[in-house]
């Protein structure tokens, strides 16, 4: 069995490599921009699904293929990776001293069945953390845009890199903001007929 990320995110593939998985790493090339959808948990979850049953397609059979996007619900808008540095710098002067909730959408498809669409096996979920933000400086939020590290992520900030900093609290799962719920993606997988033990002991054989 291949079991595949459909992401080019560094930092979800870290969150597996943590939690003893060595997944592919396969990017779908969907067109984000594309999508529209009437709340930010529905945005994140019609992403995650395209871009999870564009690679199992890809894959073809005996492949599990799990798909996430992550978007920041501020005030009901979905954030996602901000346009420019200027975005970025307004979102972060609208976001300081403020609470917004990390949304990401999951999406794991199973293609053992066979390499025909209507075979596979589709497990989906929406997981939301609530974040609270530091009320940072004009000065500290130079230093961070001039970083460069807001422009790659959803809701233009990390938890588990240099925006850690500026996040005060959260409410819910951790590795959610990072892009990918363990404990959600554990249940998904259960869905399918996978164990994540059995997943472990497959990647350190």
């Amino acid at each position: 069995m291949r079991f595949i990320l459909a992401s080019q995110s560094p930092a979800r593939l870290a969150v597996l490599r943590a939690a003893g998985l060595e997944p592919e790493q396969i990017v779908s090339g969907v067109d984000e921009d594309a999508f529209r959808a009437d709340s930010p948990a529905e945005l994140a979850l019609q992403l995650a699904i395209a871009k999870a049953q564009t690679v199992a397609a890809h894959a073809g059979a005996g492949a599990v293929v799990v798909g996430c996007d992550s978007v920041l619900d501020f005030d009901g808008e979905a954030l996602g990776k901000p346009a420019d540095v200027d975005d970025a710098r307004q979102r972060w002067r609208r976001m300081r001293g403020k609470d917004g909730v990390l949304v990401t959408g999951h999406c794991v498809v199973d293609t053992r069945g066979g390499a025909d669409p209507d075979a596979w096996r589709v497990a989906i979920d929406v997981n939301p953390t609530m974040v609270r933000f530091v009320d940072v400086s004009d000065e500290e939020l130079e230093a961070y845009l001039a970083s460069g590290e807001p422009m790659h992520v959803a809701g233009a900030f990390t938890l588990d890199g240099l925006g850690g900093w500026f996040v005060e609290s959260i409410v819910g799962d951790p590795s959610n903001v990072v892009g990918i719920s363990l404990p959600l993606l554990r249940r998904l997988l259960n869905e399918v007929g996978v164990s994540v033990t059995e997943l472990w002991r497959e990647h350190h054989s």
